[in-house]
């Protein structure tokens, strides 16, 4: 099987395209708290409505949900904990023409920047 990820149309994509298990590959803080559980995280995971968030020392566990523009269809997660909630705006999903692998990219209000892989 080819390794070869492609971009996926956002604004037709099935919500289902972003549930799953996802590994935390790169980040960019910029003006975000460093110290946040999201900053930190090594891994969501997102499955029917549930969210868990894996960071060192810490599991956090709240819902989620993709909500759309109305203009764009552009989507956004909204991501639920006890103590917050934030959106993330999906800048750019790409996956391997059978679905094996997959690549999110996530911009956050906070200005954080979050690159997601699923094996």
């Amino acid at each position: 099987m080819s390794d070869l990820l492609l971009d996926i149309n956002l604004q037709e994509v099935p919500d289902n395209y972003l549930a799953g298990a996802w590994r935390v590959a790169h980040r960019v803080v910029n003006r975000a708290d460093p110290d946040s559980a999201l900053a930190q995280a090594t891994s969501l995971l997102l499955s029917d409505d549930l969210l868990q968030l894996v960071a060192p020392m810490l599991s956090e566990t709240g819902s989620w949900a993709v909500l759309r523009d109305e203009l764009l269809n552009r989507p956004y997660l909204r991501l639920s904990f006890p103590s917050e909630e934030m959106r993330a705006l999906v800048t750019r999903l790409r996956r391997t023409a059978d679905g094996a692998r997959s690549q999110l990219n996530l911009y956050f209000s906070s200005g954080l920047e979050m690159q997601l892989d699923r094996p």
